[in-house]
C-alpha cells in the first residue's frame, strides 16, 4: 500500500474558501491563525494518526508537507510562498511538537520561556527578559500544548490538580499552573537545559568562575566532600551541580533524587529517581524523603539530590553524617549563613523534636562546602562566594568564606564590573586533600 494511502482516510479535499474568512484579505495575525487551524483541522480530518508510529519521522513530515500543499491548494488559500512555507511548519509543530513553541526550544540562546497568557511570551536570552512575537490562538490552544507535555511524562493537569512539574525530552524543566489557581487563564513555565550540560570549562568560559576555583573544587569532589549550592531562583543552581558531578569518578554508584528530573549525570553508573505525585484520589505519592530513604537501601557510594525544600533534608544530612560523604544538593537561599537557616527550617518540618543545637550540629558535621551562586543584574550568573563550615561555636554553626566575587561596579553597558579574589584564609580542609593525594597551590590563597 503506498504511503499516502496509509496516511490518508479520505483523498477528496473540499474546494472553496470554507469558512469564508478567506487568506486573500491576507492581513493580520488572526487570519493567519484561522488558517493554521483550518488546515489543522483538514489534516486531522484526513490523516490515520494511529499509522504515524509505524513510520520513520522524516516520511512522516514529508508527507504531512505534500498533504498540506494539496489541502492549501484545494481551500483557494493565497499565500505568499514564505507565508505558506511557514504555515506549514506551524501546522507541523501543531501535530508533532508543542505548537508556537518549537522554534523557541529549537533556539539555543534561550534559557527559559514564559508564557503568561495566549499573546503575551516572553524569553529569557543571555539573562534579560523580552517579549517575543510568538503567541497561541487561545486559552485553548495553550492548554493543548500543556496537556501534551504533562501526559508525556504520566502526569495530569486538570481543576482537581491545577499546578504540575514536568520535563521535556531534552531535560528542560516544566512548571505549569491553570484556572482556578491562575486567575487570568494557564501559565507555563519553561526553563531551558541544553542537550549536553555545560562544563565547567564553559562556565570559565562565561566567567562564571575562575579556573582556580574549578581546580579546588575538583580536589573538593574527589576528595568525597559534601557540597551544598545555594541561591535565588535562575542563578544557575542547577548547572554548576551538573558541571560539578562531572569530577565524580566513574566507578562510584550515584543515586540522583529529583522532583522532576532535570539532572543530566555523565557516569555511567547512576540510577535516577523521581517523586510522584499523589493520583486523583489523593492517594500513591512518593516524596523525595521517601526517596533519600529508599536509595540508602540501593548501596550507593553517592547521592545527588536536585533540591532540598523539606523534610528530606534531615534524612541526606543522616546520610551524609553514616558514610555517603561526597553528595551534593541544592537550596534556595541568598546568601550561605542563609542556605544553613533553610535547612534548619526543612529539618522542624519533618515534626522531630530536636534542639536548635542539635540540628546545628547535624548541619556542622555533614556540610563541608557552601558554594553561593547568583545572577547579576547585567544577567550572568556568579559563584559570588565558597564558604568552609569549620564546626561549632557555642550555639552557632562557625563559616569561614575561602574565595568571594568582589563588585567593584558597572561599565557604562550596564555589565558587572568585579574580580574573584581569595580571602587569604587557607581552609582546613587542604589536610583532607593531602590525605586523598592533592595538593592546593599556596597561591590560591594569597589575597
Amino acid at each position: 500500500m503506498a504511503l499516502r494511502e496509509r496516511l490518508i482516510k479520505d483523498v477528496m479535499v473540499p474546494s472553496g474558501n470554507g469558512d469564508g474568512n478567506g487568506a486573500g484579505n491576507g492581513a493580520g495575525q488572526a487570519s493567519f491563525q484561522e488558517m493554521k487551524s483550518r488546515l489543522h483541522r483538514a489534516l486531522i480530518n484526513r490523516m490515520d494518526l494511529t499509522k504515524l508510529g509505524s513510520l520513520a519521522p522524516e516520511q512522516v513530515h514529508d508527507e504531512v508537507s505534500r498533504l498540506a500543499e494539496g489541502v492549501l491548494i484545494s481551500e483557494a488559500m493565497p499565500l505568499s510562498a514564505a507565508d505558506r512555507e511557514r504555515l506549514i511548519d506551524e501546522v507541523q509543530h501543531e501535530l508533532f511538537g508543542l505548537g508556537p513553541l518549537e522554534p523557541l526550544l529549537s533556539d539555543s540562546t534561550i534559557s527559559d520561556i514564559l508564557v503568561n497568557s495566549p499573546d503575551k511570551i516572553y524569553i529569557e536570552r543571555r539573562g534579560k527578559i523580552e517579549l517575543t512575537r510568538v503567541n497561541f490562538k487561545d486559552d485553548e490552544h495553550l492548554m493543548r500544548v500543556i496537556e501534551r507535555i504533562v501526559s508525556s511524562v504520566g502526569r495530569r493537569i486538570d481543576e482537581s490538580s491545577p499546578m504540575v512539574d514536568a520535563r521535556l525530552k531534552d531535560g528542560s524543566r516544566v512548571n505549569a499552573i491553570i484556572p482556578p489557581l491562575s486567575i487570568d487563564g494557564p501559565v507555563l513555565s519553561i526553563r531551558r537545559f541544553g542537550a549536553e550540560p555545560l562544563r565547567i570549562s564553559a562556565l570559565i568560559e562565561n566567567k562564571a568562575l575562575t579556573k582556580e576555583i574549578a581546580e579546588m573544587l575538583e580536589m573538593c569532589v574527589r576528595a568525597r566532600m559534601n557540597m551544598v549550592i545555594s541561591g535565588g531562583t535562575g542563578a544557575g543552581k542547577t548547572t554548576l551541580l551538573n558541571a560539578l558531578s562531572a569530577y565524580i569518578p566513574e566507578n562510584e554508584r550515584i543515586v540522583t533524587i529529583e522532583d522532576s528530573a532535570e539532572l543530566q549525570l555523565q557516569q555511567p553508573h547512576v540510577v535516577r529517581l523521581e517523586t510522584r505525585p499523589p493520583n486523583i484520589e489523593g492517594r500513591g505519592e512518593v516524596t523525595q524523603r521517601d526517596l533519600v530513604r529508599n536509595a540508602l537501601r540501593m548501596r550507593p557510594d553517592r547521592i545527588v539530590i536536585g533540591e532540598v525544600r523539606g523534610g528530606e533534608a534531615i534524612d541526606m544530612l543522616q546520610a551524609m553524617n553514616t558514610g555517603h560523604d561526597g553528595s551534593l544538593t541544592t537550596v534556595h537561599a541568598n546568601t550561605p549563613r542563609d542556605a544553613l537557616s533553610r535547612l534548619e527550617t526543612m529539618i522542624q518540618m519533618t515534626g522531630m523534636r530536636l534542639s536548635e543545637r542539635a540540628m546545628r550540629q547535624q548541619i556542622a558535621a555533614a556540610i563541608n562546602l557552601v558554594l553561593q551562586v547568583a545572577r547579576l543584574s547585567d544577567g550572568t550568573r556568579r559563584v559570588t562566594s565558597i564558604s568552609e563550615i569549620t564546626g561549632m561555636e557555642g550555639e552557632t554553626i562557625t563559616m569561614q568564606e575561602i574565595f568571594q566575587f568582589e563588585r567593584t561596579g558597572v561599565d557604562r553597558e550596564g555589565v558587572v564590573v568585579g574580580r574573584f579574589r581569595a580571602t587569604g584564609i587557607r581552609p582546613r580542609f587542604a589536610e583532607r586533600l593531602k590525605a586523598h593525594g592533592m595538593q592546593l597551590p599556596r597561591v590560591f590563597f594569597e589575597e
